[in-house]
């Protein structure tokens, strides 16, 4: 009976590390599969121009292009568009959170006629896409002669309605006890807001604002339809605007856009990298509720 219990629990540890090491297996391959357009991405922004006319693609630059980089300002005025892209991103986020906080403490902590079905009225806001309403916002814009100027690239991305539903989901998390305290000790709506509840939401907070951060950052479809000179264009139209072929080439110029495109995704991945574990955190709080 000893033996026979041996046999069996020997079965289940190898068992146990078959499906061990085909779990390590798959996510290995997952994580390759992911990985590798970011390493194309990476080695075809170092390749020669040559190199691209190959037949045969290579894995590896024969000859390291550190050039590709610099002709990247020279053919576009990118600097312009990275100063446009932080001043945009800036402007953006501060204004869904500043605006987002206010309205999830209304809907979280605040007591009103119709709270609930305004905040409905809200999360239905999540459904519209921006190809919808792009026509009455643009005619207003133009109206006010916001076309090419930040205030028609930012005042228009002001409110998020995903913003408003994080915030409100971790406000409510909050023992309504902290709120009462904070009232006897005088302070008013806004310094409950700003001492209170962002400080004890940090993880959601920081969540929100790197998500709006990505989503302002590789904004295109607006910043297109709001800017028609390079004044004002944002850096995801700057790579479109690499998007062009030199004289006497059969090809497009992929090096020179890879390039481009690495200049705009390495602030994401390094926010991304930094700050990944407030992210999974704000998720599992808002997941919680």
């Amino acid at each position: 009976m000893l033996k026979q219990n041996e046999i069996s629990n020997i079965k289940a540890i190898k068992t146990r590390h078959i499906l061990t090491f085909f779990q390590y297996l798959f996510a290995i391959v997952f994580t390759l599969i992911i990985v590798f357009p970011f390493y194309w991405m990476i080695i075809t922004s170092l390749k020669t121009s040559e190199e691209l006319l190959r037949p045969v693609p290579t894995l590896w630059p024969l000859k390291f292009q550190w050039k590709n980089y610099i002709d990247v300002f020279k053919m576009a005025p990118f600097g312009q568009y990275i100063l446009n892209t932080i001043v945009m991103t800036v402007g953006v986020m501060t204004l869904q959170i500043v605006i987002g906080s206010f309205a999830a403490y209304g809907f979280s902590k605040g007591k009103f006629p119709g709270r609930d079905i305004l905040f409905i009225v809200v999360l239905g806001a999540l459904m519209v896409p921006i190809q919808v309403t792009f026509v009455p916002i643009y005619v207003m814009i133009a109206k006010l002669n916001w076309i090419n100027t930040f205030a028609g690239l930012i005042v228009p991305n002001a409110v998020s309605a995903y913003t408003i539903f994080m915030l409100r989901q971790t406000f409510k998390s909050v023992d309504d006890a902290f709120i009462e305290a904070a009232q006897l000790e005088g302070l008013g709506r806004i310094g409950i807001i700003f001492r209170i509840l962002i400080p004890l939401c940090k993880p959601t907070m920081l969540t929100v604002t790197i998500i709006t951060f990505i989503d302002s950052w590789n904004a295109y479809f607006w910043p297109k339809i709001a800017t028609t000179t390079p004044l004002r264009r944002t850096i995801a139209l700057g790579v479109y605007e690499l998007k062009r072929s030199y004289a006497g080439l059969e090809t497009m110029n992929q090096n020179q856009i890879m390039a481009g495109a690495v200049i705009t995704v390495i602030p994401i991945i390094i926010l991304f990298i930094l700050l990944q574990k407030y992210i999974l955190t704000g998720f599992s709080k808002v997941a919680s509720k």
